[in-house]
């Protein structure tokens, strides 16, 4: 018998695993990347949890699917943010259902807690998102299963429900508690891992839309950098770190270009290509803005093959005028 589960990384969904594991079941932990998750590299991370409980781990990538199906134009709306949460949901499960077929396996597994969150884990939500999946009765959701309807899994009996937990609200208490009974260690702390529930995120993700088509190949633009619209509508990111700075250096994407400083250390940031002469100057101007650039002086910044001269503003704030985040 093999279980397919949906698998975050998080501690509800780890804990759902082992108790399907328990039972004698063979479980395959399916990660499905939206391309919004945290920017933290967590690959390590879930290998370990999955390696504790005795699952495989397996990533599927849904990024285009994800921008064409859902985050544009989702059925059941948004949450506070830019979170289209019940959709999104909807569209995993369907994924999850379409590998439970292709791997033979004859039900599906989540973490999910009626109650944790308030938009997306209602009991009224829980139900609309096996209805949009077409996966009622296929989904088993250990941590709250007694207070559910039981699944096909429960009722064949491949699965003992007396076994399940009946866990609702947001409490964490049973889950470490059952995380001590079992041993597991590292596992993370409750929080947000997808960045469109994000509120500063959600400012960037409205003003691209605004001004652009936002393609797969953006996602990695958004998700790093300071990000700023110049006075004729040009796109600016500008590293705010050493490893902002990295991630902005390996993005391909033609719509930028990659802006340097020469002769200064400085941050590493993206141009929109099709910035007129007046934002290419005024870019030029807050990159140095954000350096130790004396503002009597001048300098050069490289944007790919083009270099153009010019100083920083004489304060910082007058660069942050442009800021989105």
């Amino acid at each position: 018998m093999k279980a397919i589960a949906l698998f975050s990384g998080g501690l509800d969904s780890t804990l759902a695993m082992k108790l399907i594991i328990d039972q004698g079941i063979e479980v395959l932990a399916v990660n499905i990347s939206t391309g919004f998750g945290s920017t933290k590299d967590r690959l390590e991370h879930m290998q370990n949890m999955c390696y504790q409980v005795g699952a495989e781990l397996k990533i599927i990538d849904i990024q285009s699917e994800f921008l064409q199906e859902v985050l544009f134009d989702p059925k059941h709306g948004y949450g506070k943010n830019f979170n289209p949460c019940i959709d999104c949901h909807a569209k995993m499960f369907a994924v999850a259902k379409r590998i439970m077929q292709e791997e033979d396996a004859s039900f599906l597994v989540s973490g999910e807690v009626m109650g944790q969150r308030p938009m997306s884990q209602n009991k009224d939500a829980l139900q609309t998102v096996l209805n949009e999946s077409n996966c009622n009765g296929l989904l088993l959701r250990p941590m709250s299963a007694k207070m559910l309807t039981p699944t096909i899994a429960e009722t064949n009996g491949w699965v003992d429900r007396e076994k399940l937990e009946g866990i609702t609200g947001r409490s964490r208490d049973r889950q470490l508690e059952l995380a001590r009974e079992i041993g597991l260690d590292d596992f993370e702390s409750p929080g947000g891992g997808c960045l469109l529930t994000d509120e500063n995120f959600a400012k960037k993700m409205h003003d691209f839309i605004k001004y652009d088509k936002f393609e797969v190949r953006d996602i990695p633009v958004i998700k790093y950098g300071r990000h700023l619209r110049l006075s004729d509508g040009a796109k600016l990111v500008v590293g705010r770190n050493k490893d902002e700075n990295a991630h902005l250096l390996n993005i391909k994407n033609d719509k930028f270009f990659h802006a340097k400083t020469i002769g200064i250390p400085g941050p590493h940031s993206l141009l929109s290509k099709d910035a007129s002469d007046l934002d290419k100057e005024l870019a030029t101007k807050i990159i140095l803005s954000y350096t130790k650039a004396d503002p009597c002086k001048t300098f050069l910044i490289t944007y790919d093959d083009l270099e153009l001269e010019g100083s920083a503003f004489q304060t910082r704030e007058e660069a942050n005028k442009f800021n989105i985040l």
